[in-house]
């Protein structure tokens, strides 16, 4: 009892200290630190008027692991179009940090309940010197089931998680996003008692109005990744009198914490950017792209949290992409401070960007392009180019819209795939000297314009004859790319070996190398022309 109470005073002091030194030069007794499971506070002299130029903070702190349910019974400020006379503001945490703020309010609607995302939650009252009415009564529970979830992402969890679960309890939370944002839930533990119907103990939920939109979980098997239909998903535990478990612990992504992008190119970047992140958020960005196509991603800003000063790892706020749509997918790499990292490229059509900012101190946050790259081989003789792509990456483009050069050397269709073959002297192909060596040039256009937006990739193509060595690399187009667009930046890695058995199999489209046995059939048949030469010359 006597360690909470002194982190709990330690707490009070580093986070509210300006604040209650205020309210003592104001002679107005209110805020405090309010530590125990459960409780009430209201503003100063409620039901009475409230006093002028007046400022209250309220920190609420339960035990580490649990949440915070704030409910009003009674709200009466001054109203105005922005609260920006008398309000009531409400944090999830600190007070000092507009990161955590969840909403200000005023007049005579009440606020809805919120759940804090951790076991800190903030309010603060202000007054001006103007106009003063009753008030607000408001209560507070920790360890609550349910409520109204409204931040950018946080945790759902069944009480008591991660102990068995209560008999004959039911939650019921209601995750709301601003606008017309949809929200994403990811099931990362699930133990629930298993039926066939799962008539017993569940978790449903709820993406909207109707039977249809409502799905039933239970047993062990961890439900899939959901996606709400609308700016709001409810979500509903029940466990009936016998027969229990681990229960479910659950991450919610909305607004601009989550997104998904298909477009061939895109950008994005963290919420609120270029201004500072929020506190406690978990972020997913996946980039899904047709079948195919592989995912590169640019980093064009990177100002997060510096690592730990000791491990010199990324402890605190941090940014991962994985190689694949989820968590479970391998780690291309994890990143914190200000330094930009190198891009990084998937292995498959889809790539996910994961921010987790903690607690305390935010930054600029990041911004980030990417491509779909295209899975192509490029390969050369000494006198001609040889290009494969896969007609299902480009779908649903037209063999018109690739093209070498200009559009009379465009592709052809073989197979599944795309083929372009052109000699050295045709389809805008010049000889150029590079680093001492001599190169063959030529640019591949891929041409994604729809609906009058025009879209097209280019690529240099580039042959070194004497090594019979080929490589593509994105030429324009590449504005996006920020500090990457001084430079033709190498996006045409060689495809994964799967892919390219895929391009040369069946449908072997690639002319053989020829060159060296015509030189070499040459060079005998004039070896023996002048045998004989000198054979008829002697006999004469």
């Amino acid at each position: 009892m006597l360690v909470e109470l002194v982190f709990c005073l330690l707490l009070a002091v580093a986070l509210l200290g300006p604040d209650l030194r205020a309210q003592a030069m104001k002679g107005v007794k209110c805020g405090g630190v309010l530590s125990a499971p459960s409780g009430n506070f209201s503003s100063p002299n409620f039901p009475s008027l409230y006093p002028y130029n007046t400022e209250c903070s309220w920190l609420i702190v339960v035990a580490e692991g649990s949440s915070v349910l704030l409910t009003f019974h009674a709200f009466d400020l001054e109203y105005h179009d922005t609260c920006g006379f008398d309000f009531l503001e409400i944090y999830n945490g600190a007070s000092g940090d507009q990161g955590n703020l969840l909403g200000r309010f005023c007049g005579r609607v009440p606020p809805p309940p919120f759940t804090s995302s951790w076991h800190v939650m903030s309010v603060v009252f202000h007054s001006d010197k103007h106009v003063a009415s009753r008030g607000f009564s408001a209560a507070y529970q920790k360890d609550v089931c349910g409520g109204v979830l409204t931040g950018l992402s946080g945790v759902l969890a069944s009480p008591e998680y991660p102990n068995n679960y209560p008999n004959n309890v039911e939650c019921r939370w209601v995750i709301r996003a601003a606008g017309p944002a949809t929200i994403k839930l990811v099931f990362v533990d699930f133990q629930v008692e298993g039926s066939e119907q799962c008539t017993y103990d569940y978790v449903a939920v709820l993406g909207g109005p109707g039977p249809a939109r409502e799905h039933h979980y239970c047993g062990s098997a961890r439900p899939p990744t959901l996606v709400s239909l609308s700016h709001e998903l409810q979500v509903v535990f029940k466990s009936d009198f016998n027969i229990g478990g681990r229960g479910f612990k659950a991450y919610y992504f909305s607004g601009e914490c989550q997104e998904v992008y298909t477009a061939v190119r895109g950008n994005f970047s963290s919420p609120q950017y270029p201004s500072s992140y929020p506190n406690n958020i978990r972020c997913h960005w996946t980039i899904r792209l047709p079948p195919g196509y592989r995912v590169k991603v640019f980093f064009l800003d990177l100002e997060l949290e510096e690592p730990n000063s000791l491990t010199r790892t990324c402890d605190f706020d941090h940014l991962a992409a994985f190689d694949g749509a989820s968590e479970e997918a391998p780690l291309l790499g994890t990143w914190c401070g200000h330094h930009l990292p190198p891009p990084v490229t998937s292995s498959h059509n889809q790539l996910l960007i994961v921010l987790h900012t903690d607690r305390s101190t935010t930054h600029r946050g990041f911004s980030v392009a990417y491509i779909g790259v295209v899975p192509m081989n490029v390969s050369c003789t000494r006198t001609d180019f040889q290009i494969l792509i896969s007609a299902q990456a480009l779908a649903p483009l037209e063999r018109t819209k690739v093209y070498l050069g200009s559009r009379s050397c465009a592709a052809q269709e073989m197979g599944s795939n795309f083929r372009i073959q052109a000699r050295f002297d045709t389809c805008g192909t010049e000889s150029q000297r590079r680093n001492n060596t001599s190169v063959i040039v030529s640019v591949l256009y891929i041409d994604f314009s729809a609906g009058g937006q025009e879209d097209t990739h280019e690529y240099e193509v580039r042959c070194e004859p004497r090594r019979k060595e080929a490589s593509a690399h994105l030429l324009s187009g590449s504005h996006w790319l920020g500090p990457y667009a001084a430079t033709a930046e190498h996006l045409q890695e060689a495809p994964p070996r799967d892919e390219v058995e895929a391009l040369e199999g069946p449908v072997a489209m690639v002319a053989q190398d020829t060159s060296d046995i015509v030189f070499l059939g040459l060079c005998i048949l004039a070896g023996v022309l002048m045998v004989i030469a000198i054979v008829v010359l002697m006999l004469l």
